[in-house]
């Protein structure tokens, strides 16, 4: 076969063991998951910012970005709740490049899955233990989610997984709230049948067993832009698409309807400045019409210490090795002016 095994089986039950939450700390981490499944339900108005970098490519500069935003956090926390980004897994178009911590725990060492699963759930420990903020991270690879299941408390699907059966089967039984992307083709009624498939209980084979699962009623829809097939930007968080993705919700009649806005990638052409404008136009939108407001609640921005990016070998502390990020500077002011808007 073409599948060559390189290490032993993995013991779920000793790897959870790695970076398992002190009991104070779950009780905190519990208390903060009701507050986001209040968000998502709409009986916390409360805006939603999942931010942070595009990939979490070191733990100290992860620690000490989370950290500068839990201090954000406590100032803001009466209008705004932040989930910061801790993504391990980036998804790669042709499937060269930098996949993110699980793959490589060291940014500029070798490929090491079992110690990148470890170096995982100890970031994501890390950050909900010394900062008191829980975490989102992309669910790239489904058959991975029982490792960090127990720790993320926000979980994302992107735009080249949510045509997968699996991504969705398997979002229906996440037992906490999942954001599905519109397709890079920005197919929106592509988007809203893996939302259905979501909130569906499904049965299928997971973990060498049968399932069923009960459905995900905090799922919901990311709207992250398109590309066509001339390599050119096409956004989708105008005040024209958010009524589009209204009236397929009201039609699907969907449970929790909750759009979030994705800033980046290709509503901003993946030219990080843009993400401020792309806020600020959508919290016009939502003063403008009541409908916009009461749907479009959250914005997903990839935000980082220093502004922009730079190559996989560069040596510039917090700044992201992926797609460009906002740094802490301009997020700050960002979140500073949402709080004062809303």
């Amino acid at each position: 076969m073409g599948f060559n095994i390189t290490s032993k089986k993995i013991d779920l039950d000793k790897l959870k063991e790695i970076g398992k939450l002190a009991p104070e700390v779950q009780a905190k981490k519990e208390a903060r998951d009701k507050e986001l499944e209040a968000i998502i339900k709409g009986e916390d108005d409360r805006l939603l910012l999942v931010i942070g970098p595009c990939s979490a490519d070191r733990e100290d500069a992860v620690l000490e970005y989370t950290h500068r935003l839990a201090k954000l956090q406590e100032k803001v926390k009466d209008k705004i709740f932040m989930i910061p980004r801790v993504y391990t897994n980036k998804p790669r178009t042709n499937g060269d490049g930098y996949k993110g911590m699980l793959h490589q725990p060291d940014s500029e060492g070798e490929t090491n899955l079992l110690n990148g699963v470890k170096a995982v759930r100890l970031l994501h420990s890390r950050v909900i233990t010394e900062t008191g903020l829980t975490t989102a991270d992309e669910m790239l690879y489904p058959e991975n989610l029982q490792f960090i299941d127990d720790l993320v408390s926000y979980h994302a699907v992107g735009a080249r997984s949510v045509e997968d059966q699996q991504h969705r089967f398997v979002a229906s039984g996440i037992d906490a709230p999942t954001g599905l992307k519109n397709p890079t083709s920005g197919n929106l009624q592509v988007m809203f049948n893996g939302l259905h498939a979501a909130q569906q209980s499904q049965d299928f084979i997971f973990n060498r067993a049968e399932v069923k699962t009960d459905g995900n009623p905090l799922a919901h829809v990311i709207l992250r832009g398109a590309i066509n097939e001339y390599g050119e930007n096409i956004p989708n968080f105008y005040y024209e698409n958010l009524l589009k993705t209204i009236e397929l919700y009201e039609k699907g009649e969907f449970k929790n309807p909750f759009i979030m806005i994705d800033t980046n990638h290709d509503n901003s052409g993946k030219q990080y400045i843009e993400q401020i404008r792309i806020v600020k136009q959508t919290l016009i939108n939502c003063q403008w019409n009541e409908k916009v407001a009461k749907y479009a609640r959250g914005f997903m921005i990839e935000s980082y210490l220093e502004d922009g990016r730079q190559e996989p070998d560069g040596k510039v502390y917090g700044k992201s090795i992926t797609d460009p990020c906002l740094g802490w500077e301009k997020t700050e002011k960002l979140i500073e002016y949402i709080y004062q808007t809303i």
